[in-house]
């Protein structure tokens, strides 16, 4: 009894601690804010308590998009700002100086072409398949299966790999003498050189980023379903509706905020897709997966002369993509909250 109550009291002592620690430290800050309150008065005390996040914020957000404008509009090669001459806009005019805006070959920096064209039509693709692969797993999961609770961390657990793990995983499947071809010769069939057809390295690249990231959104469509009411499930069989229209009657038009959210967020994730590409591909075979975060980064960093200007300049651009699909993501959203 008394190894039982021994374990009892150093907890009770540790609670008492903090507790006591607790008091002496609100009762050091409650002078403070006393004082702070009576200087500035209540209503600007929620600033107090912001003004760290926004120290944070402009620190490490908004003086580094400052910067990055300002490297934008400077030439050169010298990595600080103050040695780097005034360029004005021709950093971004060598963007997009193009004889031809359809024909990456015609403009001056061919390869940001190539990387917008390389994005878009995997925003495009990859978009569309995981709205669709979320949806579908979305509404299995969410009848009642054997081992529910199973298949939901089985499809949310590659959302907790690291990128650069899941890509390394499917290398080693997908590569010459990886576990795939393994598969294929086993069974008479010949390898397959997946990484060097450019359509097979955009598939795989879609493919294994749908594989990634499906179970976050498909998390989010999982509680759209379930905060529909079942009610509607059940005066929809009594009145002996078939599924499909169940599905397109009831439950899509009800899931809806859900499914703008996922596109939305999808879209900004997709553009900005760079780790699991460049590790799985690493942009080729030539130019066939490059995507656009990987061309600001071999143009400020990889490349053997670092242009920081010009890698300064498309990620401009990126950003301000990136600003309108967040606009896109304010507006539906408020569009949603008032149809709510």
């Amino acid at each position: 009894m008394a190894l039982d109550k021994a374990p009892d009291q150093e907890d009770n002592f540790l609670a008492g601690l903090a507790t006591r620690l607790w008091h002496v430290t609100m009762s050091l800050a409650e002078p403070v804010m006393a004082g702070i309150q009576r200087l500035i008065g209540a209503k600007r005390m929620p600033w107090v308590f912001l003004a760290p996040n926004l120290v944070f914020f402009a620190t490490f957000v908004f003086v580094p998009l400052l910067i990055d404008f300002g490297y934008s509009l400077t030439g050169g090669t010298h990595l600080f700002l103050s040695q780097r001459p005034w360029d004005g806009s021709a950093q971004y005019g060598h963007l997009f100086n193009c004889q031809n805006f359809s024909n990456p070959n015609s403009c001056e920096q061919d390869r940001f072409w190539h990387a917008i064209f390389n994005t878009g039509t995997f925003v495009v693709f990859q978009v569309s398949a995981m709205v669709l692969a979320s949806l579908i797993t979305a509404l299995a999961l969410n009848k009642r299966i054997r081992a529910r609770g199973f298949f939901r961390a089985v499809f949310f657990f590659p959302v907790l790999l690291s990128p650069v793990v899941v890509a390394l995983i499917w290398k080693w499947i997908l590569q010459r003498d990886g576990l795939l071809n393994a598969w294929l010769t086993a069974f008479g069939g010949s390898k397959v050189l997946f990484f060097i057809s450019p359509h097979w390295a955009m598939f795989w690249a879609i493919f294994v980023s749908v594989w990634a990231h499906m179970g976050f959104y498909t998390l989010i469509l999982l509680a759209g379903l379930q905060a529909i009411p079942g009610d509607l499930y059940e005066a929809a069989q009594m009145d002996a509706t078939s599924a499909t229209r169940v599905l397109w009657r009831i439950t899509l038009p009800l899931l809806m905020p859900n499914l703008i959210v996922v596109v939305v967020l999808a879209l900004i994730k997709s553009v900005q897709t760079f780790d699991e590409v460049y590790v799985l591909t690493g942009g080729g075979p030539g130019t066939a997966t490059l995507m656009i975060v990987q061309y600001i980064y071999e143009t400020g960093f990889a490349n053997q002369v670092q242009n920081f200007g010009l890698a300064a300049a498309a990620s401009v651009v990126l950003g301000v993509a990136l600003f309108f699909l967040t606009l896109l993501q304010l507006a539906l959203s408020r569009r949603k909250g008032e149809a709510l």
